[in-house]
């Protein structure tokens, strides 16, 4: 018997079973379909069902569809390191709106995939917006690709056969041999491989041993409204001014007076 069998928790599994699906899903599902997802009888999922929902982790939406509440985000939110770093980050990120013009968000790695901790809105009247626990691509973003090349060949290895959004679980070859010269300009320039128009400027936060810790992103809207508002190559110098502050602060744990 392998220890994995030996230890297994059938009713823990079917709860996790449950939230890491509706996760997964817009809009909630009925106790049938998550038993048909699950490829288990309904009947099995009644009491699981009735107890997350007491605790606060699922709510009803529609009579009788199951969504998850924003419970979980909440727990991850009281995490120390996240919370802190998030504490750091938020003035300089307001500060960089502010000079660039331009939304920004704060992006780890946590457990196989990339998660979006902070976000600043823009100064104007509109800009790119990402909404804060959102998971984003590994493979085909500025911050993915940031977090990807600031890491050791063994983390990088560890975190591809983690990611669970993207399909492949082998780095194209196009963004293996993008790696160094992301280590050598210190940041990450790229079109937005989901919305048009937009380019992505990504700089890591940097460890004490040369690791990214974290991805701060501008997604660069041209403001053709705006004649002097900061061209891109300004606000990547922002950007990168900004994310050498914040591992400074990161790496000694104080702040800025």
């Amino acid at each position: 018997m392998s220890d994995d069998d030996r230890y297994r928790a059938p009713a823990l599994d079917k709860g996790l079973d449950i939230l890491e699906l509706l996760a997964g899903i817009d809009g909630g599902l009925t106790q049938a379909e998550i038993a048909k997802h699950l490829d288990r009888s309904p009947n099995e999922f009644y009491r699981m069902l009735d107890r997350l929902q007491k605790r606060g982790y699922v709510t009803r939406i529609e009579g009788d569809r199951f969504a998850l509440t924003l419970k979980l985000f909440g727990l991850a939110q009281l995490h120390a390191p996240t919370r802190r770093l998030v504490s750091y980050a938020t003035p300089l990120m307001r500060e960089l709106a502010h000079r660039t013009r331009q939304a920004n968000q704060l992006a780890v790695f946590d457990r196989g995939q990339v998660v979006v901790i902070a976000q600043q809105e823009a100064p104007g009247y509109w800009g790119i917006s990402i909404r804060v626990g959102s998971h984003i691509s590994l493979f085909d973003t500025g911050s993915g690709h940031v977090l990807l090349a600031f890491s050791s060949p063994e983390r990088r290895a560890m975190m591809i056969s983690e990611n669970r959004i993207d399909r492949s679980k082998d780095i194209p070859a196009s963004l293996a041999n993008r790696f160094q010269r992301i280590r050598e300009q210190g940041y990450e320039s790229m079109p937005s491989a989901q919305t048009a128009g937009v380019f992505n400027l990504s700089a890591p936060v940097i460890a004490s041993d040369g690791s990214a810790i974290a991805a701060l992103t501008v997604p660069y809207l041209p403001l053709v409204n705006v004649p002097d508002a900061p061209d891109m190559s300004d606000c990547t110098h922002m950007l990168v001014e900004t994310c050498a502050v914040l591992s400074d602060m990161a790496d000694t744990g104080t702040k800025q007076p």
